[in-house]
């Protein structure tokens, strides 16, 4: 498989990277330590075609592909997991659900202004008490010859505060489980629909989280993203793109800590030389740069394939568990180089960290890839 960026996807990469050197870096400490979601970053992003990056330009999108998406998500996350997990969520979640699934009238409706970024999306999935297992799920859409009655609520959502466009997942024929679930679109002023104060998180805290209530919300039967009691069917083929932004995030964390480790090993003398020339420091930089390199040839493969049209439900898994968890060993093993400093907010490595675990567990833990894995090998 040839894995060569066109000159196209060159371009956008070389875009992504001086953006987040210019706008980013140098504002997420600040970010991290206050817990403030940048708004103002929101119409510079939108400015570059960020917020609409697989939107066709028929409804103000950028109209590139998964590989383009992936290398700016991988760009800024070397700079700021907060906005790099913002992107990610805007696009792959809401605004994809919508154009993947949703009716023309509801693209023309609701992608315009997302892709823009006139507004931001949020996509609700997760309850307080059903995560991984979705056939959980309690928050009900009970249905009337006007609509839908929808009462429950949702938890972790990215952008639940922040948001103005939502697509919600709710149970509509609960003795199906999964198979009866079905997803809504719907806009913050709905009356009935609230969310909560935003999540005091480890990591990617300049990312706005937060839960959403439910109670009595109105909905029509042209609000329904797709077909009744397929949502759960179709987020499958959501997280499919999703989980290789994610992985592509967790690429871009774990780069950021190695390029830190290089640096801080060449500057820093002990016993007369610089710690790079200890063959232990060398291991560990060795096998970081190793790792990432593996870690970016199954995201990219899975992007690759996913541009083609191709179904990459294990590739996807594979990249998304892979690349977290070597993101996760690069980062612990840059605050070992980093020594006592590594421990301190002075330096960004411990933020790396703690942004990079997120991708470990948003869209699938790691312990649902290797499940997701293990079922399409053995065939179940």
């Amino acid at each position: 498989m040839n894995l060569e960026f066109t000159e196209d996807q060159k371009a956008v990469q070389r875009l992504a990277r001086d953006f987040a050197e210019g706008e980013v870096r140098p504002r997420a400490p600040k970010w991290d330590a206050s817990g403030e979601f940048p708004h103002d970053l929101i119409p510079k992003m939108a400015e570059l075609g960020f917020m609409g990056l697989t939107i066709p330009e028929k409804y103000n999108g950028a109209g590139l592909d998964l590989v383009s998406a992936a290398l700016v998500i991988e760009e800024v996350a070397k700079a700021c997991g907060s906005v790099a997990l913002t992107l990610a969520s805007h696009n792959g979640l809401c605004s994809r659900h919508i154009f993947d699934f949703g009716s023309e009238d509801q693209r023309k409706k609701y992608l315009p202004d997302l892709a823009s970024g006139k507004k931001l999306g949020a996509w609700a999935l997760t309850e307080p008490g059903s995560g991984s297992d979705a056939s959980g799920m309690r928050t009900r859409a009970v249905a009337d010859k006007d609509g839908f009655t929808i009462n429950g609520s949702k938890a972790f959502i990215t952008q639940g505060s922040v948001g103005h466009t939502y697509v919600i997942l709710a149970s509509t024929s609960p003795e199906k489980k999964q198979k009866g679930i079905t997803a809504f679109v719907m806009e913050k002023a709905t009356p009935g629909l609230k969310s909560g104060k935003p999540e005091d998180k480890l990591g990617c805290r300049a990312s706005d989280t937060a839960q959403l209530s439910l109670e009595n919300v109105r909905v029509k039967k042209d609000q329904i993203v797709g077909e009744m009691d397929r949502g759960f069917i179709d987020t499958l083929k959501i997280l499919d793109k999703g989980r290789i932004v994610i992985g592509a995030m967790a690429l871009g964390l774990g780069e950021a800590a190695l390029a830190a480790s290089v640096r801080y090993a060449k500057e820093r003398e002990q016993f007369g030389k610089p710690i790079s020339e200890f063959q232990a420091i060398q291991w560990k930089i060795a096998n970081m740069a190793t790792e990432l390199e593996a870690a970016r040839l199954l995201v990219y493969r899975a992007a690759f394939k996913q541009a083609k049209g191709e179904k990459t439900t294990l590739e996807s898994a594979q990249a998304k568990l892979f690349a977290s968890e070597a993101a996760i060993r690069a980062c612990n093993d840059a605050i070992q180089i980093h020594g006592g400093y590594g421990y301190i907010k002075e330096y960004p490595v411990e933020r790396y960290w703690r942004d990079a675990k997120l991708c470990e567990i948003g869209e699938g833990t790691s312990e649902v890839q290797r499940m997701v894995i293990a079922k399409h090998i053995l065939g179940a």
